[in-house]
């Protein structure tokens, strides 16, 4: 494998350390350029350390002088504040990993768009929220987009070769989360620590809640609609609970082909990092016999009924995928705080969206500020909302 210069947006998140961990078990194939985190100074000055990289950036600008001192005398350069994130996404790389969750990696993410190089996108706010503006970009900048999620990067690897005359369907699967078996009664009373306890993934708070209530999956197709070309009509979802086939993809002559691998983000990570070759990663090796079966179900709408509602999202186009998104961030912190119940987080969404559409705030954004206007009005209608609830 060429060795590539590597930024890493969001370096002490999930994604952040699983990239780190492949880039120290393969030390001859990359060097780091940048390394990102909002507040965690000592994860990320260690990480810096460790890979000996050439900048290191905190978005607290409070902790500007932490950070300096923590490096002082290795040779790394340190900057700190929201504007020398989006300058680290500019500086000279020959990939960048994009791995800030939610609304915040949208500006920092963009910046690395537009540098025409590979972008390795973790951050799912950039095309459900910004899609359209968002992909305009890299095409006018011509940078090399590959996803991160597991079942897009398996989408890619499905799809290699295909023209999309041939492609009938793209079918991302879903592990159901923790409460995939639970009644509409029982989810009423979920608790935060229930909703956290996925069975399958090591995941941060936010996408673990999202993959209870299943909006992620719903998150996820609005993705594939803008990554792959393929109509809203031609995405689907499956529950899967074993997260062994990460998608599906359905030809016009019958054909059926599937990606598999153990669920762990190391197997899409490397994949990004590397493409069109492959890179040693140590995920556990996939024994079918071991597993001995795979099961699939169709998604409950009366359960879980965020899909639908990402779904009807992504139909109604302009601002109500980005107003979807800021919603569903306040709702899900909101229900970890315990100020909202679990089905209350659907909820919240749905009902913002309503009163969005009511206000005329559903146009289509021109630009990426645009879509920044319709976060922050989400969130603020979204917060509004809360107090239905109680």
């Amino acid at each position: 494998m060429t060795r590539r210069s590597l930024t890493i947006l969001g370096a002490t998140g999930s994604i952040g350390k699983s990239t780190l961990d492949l880039v120290e078990r393969n030390p001859d194939a990359f060097e780091i350029v940048a390394l990102t985190a909002q507040s965690n100074v000592a994860a990320l000055a260690d990480a810096a350390r460790r890979t000996h990289a050439r900048l290191a950036v905190i978005g607290d600008a409070g902790l500007y002088a932490q950070l300096q001192a923590a490096l002082s005398g290795t040779g790394t350069r340190v900057a700190a504040g929201p504007q020398a994130v989006i300058a680290a996404a500019a500086e000279p790389a020959d990939c960048v990993m994009a791995a800030i969750v939610g609304a915040a990696g949208l500006e920092p993410t963009f910046e690395a768009a537009r540098q025409g190089r590979r972008l390795a996108l973790a951050n799912k706010e950039c095309l459900v929220s910004a899609g359209d503006v968002f992909m305009a970009a890299v095409a006018d900048a011509g940078t090399e987009l590959l996803p991160v999620d597991s079942e897009h990067s398996a989408a890619l690897q499905a799809l290699a070769g295909a023209t999309p005359e041939s492609i009938e369907r793209i079918v991302l699967t879903a592990s159901g989360g923790p409460f995939r078996t639970w009644s509409r009664e029982q989810l009423q009373g979920a608790t935060p620590e229930q909703a956290l306890r996925h069975p399958n993934w090591s995941m941060g708070a936010k996408i673990s809640i999202d993959s209870a209530t299943l909006m992620n999956k719903g998150l996820e197709l609005i993705e594939a609609y803008h990554l792959f070309p393929v109509a809203a009509e031609q995405l689907a979802t499956v529950i899967h609970p074993q997260s062994i086939v990460h998608c599906l993809v359905s030809y016009t002559d019958g054909s059926v082909i599937a990606q598999m691998s153990f669920p762990d983000m190391r197997t899409p990570i490397a994949l990004a990092l590397s493409w069109p070759q492959r890179m040693n990663a140590p995920t556990p090796r996939l024994d079918l016999a071991a597993v001995g079966t795979l099961s699939f179900e169709a998604p409950d709408p009366v359960r879980f009924p965020s899909l639908t509602i990402a779904r009807e999202a992504l139909v109604r186009g302009g601002t109500a995928p980005a107003i979807l998104s800021a919603a569903n961030e306040i709702a899900v912190e909101a229900f970890l705080a315990r100020q909202i119940g679990f089905l209350d987080i659907a909820r919240n969404v749905a009902d913002t969206l309503e009163a969005a559409e009511g206000r005329g705030l559903l146009a289509a954004p021109d630009c990426l500020a645009d879509i920044l206007a319709a976060d922050a009005e989400g969130r603020r209608l979204a917060q509004s909302l809360l107090g239905r609830y109680v």
